[in-house]
């Protein structure tokens, strides 16, 4: 019997990757994924999110290690600045979304990857948050996302995988196209 390993580029499994596409296609109810992360509040504007369970691929799952993020605002807006301010996590987000889909999708792709490094950017006026003008919204007017991208391949390969990344990336769907949030409060 003979054993191979398994393809890897940039670090993917390869053969996992389009395993996993060729279940989901089969079976497309083992698509239907729920995260799920826990907070509680600390001190002041500082709190601690955990993460450390979710649903997905037919079952319930744990993370091999319980991760936990605080957040807080910086002491220019009053905080005690333990954390990164929530919508700083929100360009991490976005960020290692689409850093991890540019991994996956040059793996797939055969593009082969010397390095990944972006920066994100994010502009807010705060007289939305600060309840001094219905007419600026709360969160940001505007993200720029720029990526340094060092790789043997052609330029419009390295265009072509960033832009396929930027197609199916979780959190640029949810920025760019909005989600219903639903809260609501047990006392």
């Amino acid at each position: 019997m003979t054993m191979t390993e398994p393809t890897r580029r940039n670090g993917v499994d390869v053969d996992a990757l389009f395993g996993t596409i060729n279940v989901v296609k089969g079976q497309p109810d083992l698509a239907q994924f729920t995260f799920r992360a826990s907070n509680t509040w600390v001190d002041g504007t500082y709190s601690r999110t955990t993460f450390g369970t979710f649903s997905g691929a037919g079952g319930d799952h744990e993370h091999k290690a319980t991760y936990y993020a605080g957040g807080d605002h910086p002491t220019v807006l009053t905080g005690a600045d333990e954390a990164p301010a929530p919508v700083e996590h929100l360009l991490h987000a976005i960020a290692s979304c689409l850093t991890a889909g540019i991994a996956n999708v040059a793996a797939a792709r055969d593009v082969p990857l010397r390095s990944v490094t972006s920066t994100v950017e994010g502009d807010i006026d705060l007289q939305g948050i600060l309840g001094l003008s219905k007419d600026v919204r709360n969160g940001y007017q505007g993200i720029r996302v720029r990526f340094e991208i060092d790789s043997p391949a052609s330029d419009e390969d390295v265009r072509a995988v960033v832009a396929q990344s930027q197609a199916r990336s979780a959190v640029f769907d949810v920025l760019t196209n909005g989600t219903s949030v639903d809260v609501t409060v047990d006392c």
